[in-house]
C-alpha cells in the first residue's frame, strides 16, 4: 500500500511537468490481446480532418505495410513483450454526437455511459470516447487527460478510455509538447506533426490510454517513461526527435497516408530501459 502511494505521488508530480495521463491511477481494466474491436465515439464538433488523423493512427498501429523508417506499428511492437502477448487493433463502428446530447459539462460517470452506446466487439473490444475542445470533463486539466476502465462489471462488456481535447482548456498540460507547459522547465514548443495542437495531442493520450489498456496490470508501460519521445529526454525537454524539413513539425513515428506522430516512449520490459523511437 506505502509502495501503490508514493507511486502516486511520483505520477502527480510527474504530471505537473510534462501533462502525463493520469491512467494509472485508475482501477485496472481486464486484460485484453488478439483481436480487438475498437469503436469511436466522437462527442462534440470533430472536423472531417481531425477525425482523419485520429482514426488513420488507429489504423496505423497494426498495419503490415512497411514505412521507411520508424513507424507506429513497430512502436506498438514493444507491447507483445508483456505476458499479454500480441494485440491488434481493428476499427469498428463509429457514433457522432455533434449535437451534446449529455451538454458541454460531462460528470465522470457519464464517459462510462457514453461507452456504452457502442457494443460491439464484446468482452474484446475497447470504446474510445473522444471530446470536443469545448466540452468540459471533471477532472480535465486538473488531474487528468484522459481514463481508461471497464465499461460495467460485466465481464463481457469490453473496456472504454476517455481522451478530452485540450486545445482550448489546458494546452500547456494535456497537450505538451506542443505547447508550452504549465509547470516545470519552460522551452520551445514543438511544432505538431498534423497541424493541430489539440489533436496530435490527443494523439499522444490515446496511444498512452491503449497501450495501458492492453498491458495492464502492468501501469508501468507508459507511466515509467513519462515525458520521453526520444534519446536524451529530461524534464521539460522532449528529447531528439525527427523534424519534417517542410513544415518544421516534430515527429518519432510515421503512419498511414503520409501521417506522422509523435509518440511516447514505451517500457521495455526485456531490457528495463524506456524504450524510444528515434
Amino acid at each position: 500500500m506505502a509502495y501503490n502511494y508514493r507511486f502516486a505521488i511520483l505520477l502527480v508530480l510527474l504530471s505537473a511537468t510534462v501533462g502525463f495521463t493520469a491512467a494509472a491511477l485508475k482501477p485496472p481494466v481486464r486484460t485484453l490481446n488478439g483481436n480487438i474491436t475498437l469503436n469511436l465515439i466522437w462527442y462534440g464538433k470533430f472536423t472531417p480532418i481531425q477525425r482523419s488523423i485520429i482514426v488513420d493512427f488507429i489504423r496505423s498501429i497494426s498495419s503490415v505495410t512497411a514505412a521507411k523508417g520508424p513507424s507506429v506499428a513497430s512502436w506498438w511492437k514493444t507491447t507483445e513483450k508483456y505476458k499479454t502477448g500480441v494485440s491488434t487493433l481493428v476499427v469498428g463502428k463509429q457514433l457522432l454526437l455533434e449535437n451534446y446530447p449529455l451538454g458541454k459539462s460531462l460528470k465522470s460517470p457519464y464517459l462510462r455511459a457514453l461507452s456504452s452506446k457502442l457494443n460491439a466487439g464484446g468482452a474484446r473490444s475497447i470504446t474510445v470516447v473522444l471530446t470536443a475542445k469545448d466540452v468540459t470533463v471533471e477532472g480535465l486539466c486538473m488531474n487528468r487527460c484522459g481514463t481508461h476502465g471497464s465499461k460495467s462489471s460485466s465481464v463481457n462488456s469490453g473496456a472504454y478510455v476517455w481522451v478530452g481535447n485540450s486545445e482550448t482548456q489546458c494546452p500547456g498540460y494535456c497537450a505538451w509538447p506542443f505547447h508550452q507547459p504549465i509547470y516545470g522547465p519552460q522551452s520551445p514548443p514543438l511544432v505538431a506533426p498534423n497541424g493541430d495542437v489539440g489533436v496530435d495531442g490527443m494523439i499522444i493520450n490515446i496511444a498512452t490510454l491503449l497501450v495501458n489498456t492492453v498491458t495492464n496490470p502492468s501501469p508501468e508501460a507508459v507511466s515509467a517513461c513519462t515525458g520521453i519521445f526520444g534519446s536524451g529526454a529530461y524534464p521539460g525537454y522532449a528529447g531528439r526527435v525527427l523534424v519534417d524539413k517542410t513544415s518544421g513539425a516534430s515527429y518519432n513515428a510515421l503512419g498511414l497516408a503520409g501521417r506522422k506522430y509523435l509518440l511516447p516512449a514505451l517500457w521495455d520490459p526485456q531490457t528495463s530501459t524506456c524504450k524510444t523511437m528515434v
